[in-house]
């Protein structure tokens, strides 16, 4: 996130240390009182409450956020929005001591449990020591199970109230990362949901609403008066996704002086898709914007984007905060529009940042009004809109319901129950030659299990992890079933040198079936860090082969990564039986892993990303910020969108024990819309053949000009186990455009469901579908539109047709 932490992550990363000792002994503990409004502490202050209207409940949010800023002189009020010691990257509003009002950290993190990065939270007594570490976003995307995503947001806010109570934690969480993974090199590919605008946007709307709504109070006529749980921040904000990547030359590209040069279509349609979602339905409280450039301009300093698109056309009910020495970044490493340090404050003041993760504001901020760039007024603005945000979480007046959480609230048997429920259904069965997989314990009593990531522990929280409150590793897991050999075979995930590997055939060679854990690190892939390639490191190919050519029994490979591993001579090779991807699983992966491979779960997870064949890489840069094809330059575009060469694993894909099977109920599905008579229909999108007698007259629709309405699009769908077993399925409604739309996604995920069925069972699968949402065309010239014809919506190898009908209102 902050440039200070880029450089220090890499330094723990590489020897894959935790960054626990670092935060018990560098972050103090702020949080010595339960909440502002304190009666008894504003005494203990020799202050008097009701000499401070902020204090006062009968008035509104705003009132009093107003009344609290009005009292601020101008530097107090500077000091408020950002880090107060010159070069860290904390985000520590410094407080007014005269006005009763204490510091406050607003940096935590919440990607995956409870983090210590940020200085917000931390870790550390008798009450304190551990927080629950759920999988990684790219292993609970695979899971396709908005209702697991939704409890696993609920569960880390009871963990981070709890927490709150003992001192521990602040209120404000910048999470989820929502950015896509338009190029498998991405080095925080981990932390995202993955490729899919419309899965990224149901993760963001799901995980967001775990985090932060209050129960019964999900919804109000007036949003900044809605009670949070804890503040969510989806970010960053936006086109997003290059850290450091490095060609076969010399050039390098960071995140720090990336310009993306992206169109604005692809804006529309793929990169501002998850935010709009996540703002508008999910009702985040932050927004946290971008290093990167777009087409020239600061993401932070863009106030089209920002003020004009996340504040007034999303309606934000909340505060912009930068990622961590943006400003910085602006002024000294993009030196955009030769700003000095005060200029480029400004700037991004007046586009709509209300919060400095970093010092830029605290330093410039005084000396940047009475230069007459900015109004003190847009300064009270944006510490209305974050003071807004601490009242909606009780910082001021505290919150009744929260007040029992304790120490029992974290860590808690069922929390942990979670987050193995969360491994298992995000792993991915990749293959299952002759059915080698399930195991039988009766049968398979001896395993060995080598490989550089058989006793994986650290490697399986990844990133912007806190404290797990235990590990299962694999070899842990796999001991509930049989007894386990273990053989490190490698020399860690570099695998340097095969002298390992001997060890690791006779161990093979002496048991009934064999478990090969390999992959990647954190050393390969993480923020300011890209891949270049996607073969395994060192010798753990060579690990493979040899190991799984001696093997007397099956031999299965678990792989963690975030996603691409090149692996296509072990799919076809008969000396593989069965692929499972473990991502990066959380701290109960190893019991998840074991789960699935003695058959006590059976594996219903589908890929987030598309598995691309090795030779990926040399046909588009990662830079290539385009999602359809470009035949000019021979690249073949991206995601399962619009990529049109050859893959590994297609997105979505994911085996199970069990069969299933797919009808519609519905025969067809007919969309009417009404287009206003004083509004034009929109006749100028592209067909392949201009003579297609089937091109109405009325060709589309501006969605803006429509009446939509939510769920104006009804499916059923009748999901059947045909297979032995009971099992879980994704089942992933994908839409296509109407016949010969030039420029059309070869296909588009619109809607998802993960469902339950015994051995036999039939359920009905309904979706309420926004046609306006879901079935809209992004024009060339990134107008949205909904094209009148025949569209399908596929799930498995069913179709469905879906005729929109544009009525020209009389």
């Amino acid at each position: 996130m902050a440039s200070s932490l880029s450089s220090l992550l890499p330094l723990l990363l590489l020897s894959l240390t935790s960054f626990a000792a670092l935060s018990l002994a560098d972050y103090p503990l702020p949080y010595n009182f339960t909440h502002v409004c304190d009666a008894k502490r504003y005494a203990s202050l020799n202050l008097s409450i009701p000499d401070f209207a902020f204090c006062d409940k009968s008035l509104s949010y705003y009132v009093r956020a107003k009344n609290l800023v009005d009292s601020m002189n101008l530097t107090e009020k500077a000091k408020q929005l950002g880090n107060n010691n010159n070069g860290e990257w904390y985000a520590v509003a410094a407080g007014v001591p005269r006005l009763g009002l204490p510091a406050y950290n607003w940096w935590s993190e919440a990607l995956h449990g409870v983090s210590y990065i940020g200085g917000g939270t931390s870790f550390g007594g008798p009450d304190v020591k551990a927080a629950t570490s759920f999988p990684l976003p790219i292993n609970s995307a695979a899971a396709f199970n908005a209702t697991l995503w939704r409890e696993i947001g609920k569960t880390i806010s009871t963990e981070a109230r709890a927490m709150n109570n003992l001192g521990f934690a602040g209120l404000t969480f910048w999470s989820p990362n929502i950015n896509l993974v338009r190029d498998p090199r991405w080095g925080r590919a981990l932390e995202t949901p993955g490729e899919c605008p419309t899965t990224a946007g149901i993760y963001a709307i799901n995980f967001v609403r775990g985090l932060q709504d209050v129960e019964g109070q999900e919804h109000s006529n007036d949003p900044n008066s809605r009670p949070l749980k804890v503040s969510a921040c989806c970010k960053h904000y936006a086109a997003y996704d290059v850290d450091y990547w490095r060609t076969t030359g010399s050039m390098t590209v960071d995140r720090f002086h990336y310009d993306a040069n992206v169109t604005e279509r692809d804006m529309v349609e793929s990169y501002l898709k998850p935010f709009e979602m996540c703002v508008k339905e999910g009702d985040v409280s932050s927004v946290m914007c971008s290093y990167n450039k777009i087409n020239g301009v600061p993401a932070c300093a863009d106030g089209r984007r920002m003020r004009g698109t996340i504040r007034d056309e999303w309606d934000l009910h909340g505060y912009v905060v930068s990622d961590c020495d943006s400003i910085k970044t602006i002024f000294e490493k993009q030196q955009w529009l030769d700003d000095t340090a005060i200029e480029a404050t400004a700037q991004v003041m007046r586009a709509g940042l209300d919060l400095d993760c970093g010092w830029y504001y605290a330093q410039y901020l005084e000396e940047t009004v009475k230069k007459g760039l900015i109004k003190e007024s847009d300064v009270d603005e944006a510490l209305i809109n974050n003071y807004i945000v601490l009242l909606r979480l009780g910082w001021f007046d505290g919150n009744p319901l929260y007040d029992n959480l304790n120490a029992s609230n974290v860590c808690s048997v069922d929390n942990m129950k979670l987050a193995a429920s969360a491994a298992r259904q995000g792993m991915v069965l990749l293959k299952n030659k002759g059915d080698a997989l399930p195991l039988s314990p009766q049968k398979f009593k001896r395993i060995a299990i080598v490989g550089p990531h058989a006793n994986a522990t650290e490697v399986m929280i990844g990133n912007y992890n806190g404290v797990p409150c235990r590990y299962i590793s694999p070899i842990d897991g796999l001991k509930k079933y049989a007894e386990v050999d273990y053989s490190q075979g490698c020399d860690g995930v570099q695998c340097h040198t095969d002298k390992y590997v001997f060890h690791a055939m006779k161990s093979a060679e002496a048991a009934d079936a064999t478990v090969i854990a390999v992959g990647l690190n954190l050393t390969y892939e993480r923020e300011d860090w890209d891949r270049t390639g996607f073969d395994l490191p060192g010798y753990q190919n060579h690990l493979i082969e040899t190991v799984a050519n001696v093997s007397k029994g099956p031999v299965v490979v678990v792989i963690f990564s975030s996603g691409t591993i090149n692996i296509s001579s072990f799919v076809k090779s008969g000396d593989v039986d069965a692929i499972i991807w473990a991502g990066y699983p959380g701290q109960e992966g190893g019991q998840a892993v074991a789960d699935i491979i003695f058959g006590a779960y059976n594996p219903g997870g589908r890929l987030p990303v598309t598995w691309y064949p090795s030779e990926y890489t040399s046909q588009i840069p990662e830079t290539s910020q385009q999602f359809r094809p470009n035949d000019e330059l021979g690249y073949p575009g991206r995601t399962y969108r619009f990529y049109n060469g050859t893959t590994q694993f297609d997105f979505g894909y994911g085996l199970s024990y069990t069969k299933f099977s797919y009808s519609f109920v519905n025969p067809n599905v007919l969309v009417t819309k009404n287009v206003n008579n004083a509004r034009q229909c929109y006749n100028f999108l592209p067909f392949e053949d201009k003579q297609l007698t089937d091109v109405p007259a009325c060709q589309s629709a501006l969605v803006s000009d429509l009446d939509c309405t939510a769920g104006d699009v009804s499916v059923q769908v009748s999901v059947t186990n045909v297979g032995k077993l009971d099992g879980s399925d994704a089942v992933m409604l994908y839409a296509k455009q109407p016949q010969g739309l030039i420029g059309a996604p070869i296909k588009d995920l619109v809607a998802f469901e993960r469902v339950f069925l015994k051995a036999g069972e039939s359920k009905v699968v309904s979706f309420e579908i926004d046609a306006c949402k879901r079935l809209a065309f992004v024009t060339e010239s990134a107008q949205e539109v909904l094209p009148q014809g025949e569209h399908t919506l596929l799930v498995g190898d069913q179709k469905l047709p879906v005729y929109v009908h544009l009525q020209k209102e009389v």
